[in-house]
């Protein structure tokens, strides 16, 4: 669940005014054209992302990829200094970091061809998911990105009607987005992840 800060008066912050202010050790926040946001996850929320960061973990270690998952970070907007986004779950190519200017000072991410693979686990605010941050994941050029919505909570041109839970895989095709819906027993599909065995039903039970 994403809430605004408390004092709607708060000025309206840079990307670099916004890494100054950022409390250290404690919440989580995004920056949306200059507004900081606070980032309040139910404890279900974040009990299904942590499932889906300990699953592409294990696959992770298992084939011995070049990829680390972090605690916490920031995709910086392609072209704003105004706007910056953490995804529930980051998959980032280690061999990239080298070419990320402000990464091991910020913990920020600046390139979409760092980033393997992007989750955002939607709450009541699933406009965020799948609108704002599907359009700033795809113009960044970031390969793939999950929308789990394990409450149906989407709008029906999103995961049809009747609303049932779902799982929107989008994969960079020439610079778009095309967009694969996974439910019940199917198998999610990731490019990124291809051995990976896990079924949309087995992410949603986690969220029960």
């Amino acid at each position: 669940m994403v809430i605004s800060a408390e004092k709607p008066d708060i000025k309206l912050m840079t990307l670099e005014e916004f890494w100054d202010w950022y409390p250290d050790g404690y919440g989580r926040f995004e920056l949306h054209n200059g507004e900081i946001v606070k980032v309040q996850p139910t404890g279900t929320h974040e009990k299904v992302a942590g499932f889906l960061a300990l699953e592409l973990g294990v696959e992770i270690k298992r084939l011995n990829l070049p990829f680390f998952i972090p605690r916490q970070g920031l995709i910086k907007a392609i072209d704003s200094d105004k706007s910056a986004y953490i995804p529930d779950v980051m998959v980032l190519d280690d061999n990239a970091m080298e070419n990320e200017p402000i990464w091991n000072k910020r913990s920020t991410i600046t390139q979409g061809k760092s980033i393997k693979l992007a989750i955002e686990v939607v709450s009541t605010n699933w406009q965020d998911d799948y609108l704002i941050k599907l359009a700033e994941y795809e113009r960044l050029g970031i390969n793939e990105y999950w929308i789990v919505d394990y409450l149906g909570l989407g709008g029906r041109r999103y995961i049809g009607d009747p609303k049932q839970p779902t799982i929107s895989v989008c994969n960079l095709v020439e610079s778009e987005y095309a967009i694969n819906l996974f439910r019940g027993q199917d198998v999610v599909s990731s490019p990124t992840f291809p051995e990976l065995n896990l079924t949309a039903e087995q992410i949603f039970q986690v969220g029960q």
